[in-house]
C-alpha cells in the first residue's frame, strides 16, 4: 500500500483518536518536503551540473538553483554565482519521496541509530540533515562527481512538536533513541 493512502486509512483515523482530536480536519499531515543542497563558491560547474542532477533525480523533479543576492568578499562569493540548489515537494511525489526516504535511504546509513529528535521548530515543522546523497538507491556511488550533503524539511500542519513528532512516527520516521509509535491497527488494539 502507498503511503498515501496508508495515512489517508490507517494513520490519520489513530492519530485522530491518539491526540484526542473531535475533528477530522484537525488532524496533522505532511504539507511540502523541502530538499536543499548547499554548494562551495568555487564549484566547477561539471560538478555543479551534476549535482544538480542527481537532486532531480532522487526528488523526481526539477531543481531550482539558488544563486547570491549579494556578494561576500571572506567566502569569495560573488553576486549571481550559484550556491545552492532546492526542490519543493508537494502531493505525489512528496509522498513517494518521504516513503523511499524512510524505507530505502535511512536503512543504508551506515551506524544509524535513528534521526535526531532535536530538529524541531516549535510550529510543528521537522528539519535534519543528511551526509550526503549516496544513501539513495538511484544515485551509483561510482559516477558521482562529488559527495554532498543537503537539509530536509518536514513542514505538516502540526501545532505542536509533539503532534509533528507523533505524525512522523506513524509514517515510520525513526527517531533516535525512542521507541516507535504503533497504530492501534499494528498492536492489534481498536
Amino acid at each position: 500500500m502507498m503511503l498515501k493512502e496508508k495515512f489517508r486509512k490507517e494513520i490519520a483515523p489513530a492519530l485522530q483518536k491518539v491526540l484526542g482530536l473531535s475533528n477530522p480536519m484537525e488532524t496533522p499531515r505532511v504539507v511540502k518536503i523541502v530538499v536543499n543542497m548547499g554548494f562551495d563558491a568555487g564549484t566547477d560547474k561539471d560538478v555543479l551540473k551534476a549535482l544538480v542532477q542527481d537532486l532531480a533525480m532522487l526528488t523526481g523533479q526539477k531543481p531550482i538553483v539558488t544563486k547570491a543576492r549579494r556578494s561576500i568578499s571572506n567566502f569569495k562569493v560573488r553576486q549571481g554565482m550559484a550556491i545552492g540548489a532546492k526542490v519543493t515537494l508537494r502531493g505525489n511525489r512528496m509522498y513517494d519521496f518521504l516513503e523511499r526516504l524512510i524505507h530505502l535511504a535511512l536503512p543504508r546509513i551506515r551506524d544509524f541509530r535513528g534521526v535526531s529528535a532535536h530538529g524541531f521548530d516549535g510550529r510543528g515543522n521537522y528539519s535534519f540533515g543528511l551526509a550526503d546523497q549516496t544513501i539513495f538507491p538511484e544515485i551509483d556511488p561510482d559516477n558521482i562527481k562529488q559527495l554532498q550533503g543537503m537539509n530536509v524539511t518536514v513542514v505538516t500542519t502540526a501545532k505542536t512538536d509533539e503532534a509533528c513528532r507523533r505524525l512522523l512516527e506513524m509514517l515510520g520516521m525513526p527517531f533516535a533513541g525512542a521507541p516507535a509509535v504503533r497504530t492501534p491497527q499494528e498492536t492489534g488494539v481498536g
